[in-house]
């Protein structure tokens, strides 16, 4: 196992929290000197907030830990590939490497429907590694949500 998969592999345990709590199964984890700086999962269904994302999350803990908003010389890494808000907040929050597992079609700002983390035109751009565990990511929220409908189907009218 390389070191990208074993990150995941954390990110992915965090990715299990969230499917505990409901939400849908996404983790991450920062990487900093070799080690998990922060963490987080999606907790947009118990806060009620649209930033509960597991990026968003995790790159407020991290900014806490190293008591800055730069988050230069980190590595996050991500179940799902980073939609657009986080996006802005990885390049924001200076982030120099992304990895994530599962490519989002619906949603992918990491390549699949836009790369806002190597566009030329901002000031700050990521290194995106993708498809780590990727099958594995991809099953966490494919199972959730395949769950998800069948209870949904099973519900009395």
């Amino acid at each position: 196992m390389n070191k990208d998969e074993f990150y995941m592999k954390i990110a992915i345990d965090e990715a299990l929290k969230a499917e505990q709590l409901g939400e849908v199964p996404i983790g991450a984890v920062i990487v900093h000197n070799d080690q998990v700086i922060a963490r987080g999962y999606n907790v947009r269904e118990i806060k009620q907030s649209a930033l509960g994302h597991a990026e968003i999350t995790t790159i407020e803990e991290a900014c806490k830990v190293v008591d800055s908003w730069r988050l230069e010389d980190t590595t996050l890494y991500v179940t799902l590939e980073p939609c657009p808000m986080c996006a802005g907040a990885i390049i924001q929050s200076r982030i120099p490497r992304v990895v994530f597992g599962a490519k989002d079609p619906k949603a992918g700002c990491g390549g699949s429907i836009y790369n806002l983390l190597q566009e030329e035109r901002f000031n700050h751009r990521c290194e995106v590694i993708s498809g780590i565990l990727d099958e594995e990511c991809g099953k966490l929220l494919t199972n959730f949500f395949k769950e998800l409908r069948a209870r949904k189907k099973n519900l009395p009218s």
